[in-house]
């Protein structure tokens, strides 16, 4: 098989992001069997033609941004991390479940590490989520909260989003924080998003925590619960025990991906 011409990879290269609305260097290198230097060099051409926009060890799509603007700069952050958090979760989820989830990252590689499971009802507040679930896993059923639009966040939340949760009883959730601060929580950093969060720690019938290691002592400014209203958080590592110890005595396990 001839090696494609670097034309024929960009074509490519916008191929993939109108599908999946971000790409990674090293994930291109090896689907066109090319070094990185050369991957880079592809997604460096096409953003001077102003085909896509370059972020940290990759790059997004122009017409498509991935779940808040900021997230550009987020996107291939700790990517490794997330996708195992998102691969050992997945193990959560059974055929038929109704499964509530959390916006961000790594909840988009949760959803994105359920493709082959059947039957499996997706409720979400993210329309990055459900975007991605309604071009990539057709079989998936999708239930969007209603609530106010965050203006450039791509969720919803508010009252109304609230009203939408209490007609709902999903089998599981899987929540997200910003920030775990130690003694004290789940921490996010919107009032509106706190209140939400909150909600979908008690609505289920199983509630987990997503989060890689370096959410541990970040930036949070708004409390939203405690690790005592989930059955486990689900973690790449707990690198210096702190996790291990704040739940050593509560009803909730700690999950290491790896």
């Amino acid at each position: 098989m001839n090696p494609m011409s670097s034309d024929e990879r960009r074509v490519a290269i916008l191929s993939m992001l109108e599908r999946d609305a971000s790409v990674q260097v090293a994930q291109l290198a090896e689907v066109f069997g090319v070094s990185r230097v050369t991957a880079r060099s592809d997604l460096d051409a096409l953003e001077r033609d102003g085909k896509l926009r370059r972020t940290h060890g990759g790059a997004t799509s122009l017409s498509r941004t991935l779940t808040v603007s900021v997230q550009d700069k987020r996107v291939n952050v700790n990517v490794e991390a997330k996708r195992a958090i998102a691969r050992r979760a997945s193990q959560l989820v059974g055929d038929g479940d109704a499964v509530l989830v959390d916006s961000g990252t790594t909840a988009l590689e949760f959803v994105r590490a359920l493709a082959g499971r059947s039957g499996v009802t997706l409720i979400t507040d993210d329309f990055t989520i459900a975007d991605f679930v309604d071009r990539s896993m057709p079989a998936m059923d999708v239930i969007m909260l209603g609530g106010s639009l965050r203006k450039g966040h791509r969720y919803t939340d508010g009252p109304i989003a609230l009203r939408s949760l209490e007609m709902l009883r999903p089998d599981k959730a899987f929540v997200t924080p910003t920030a775990y601060a130690p003694g004290r929580g789940l921490m996010t950093n919107n009032q509106e998003m706190a209140e939400l969060k909150r909600a979908f720690l008690a609505c289920a019938e199983k509630t987990y925590v997503l989060m890689d290691a370096t959410k541990v002592g970040a930036r949070g400014l708004m409390w939203f619960g405690t690790p005592e209203s989930a059955d486990a958080v689900v973690m790449d590592a707990d690198p210096d025990g702190v996790m291990a110890a704040e739940l050593e005595d509560l009803p909730c396990d700690l999950v290491l991906a790896r």
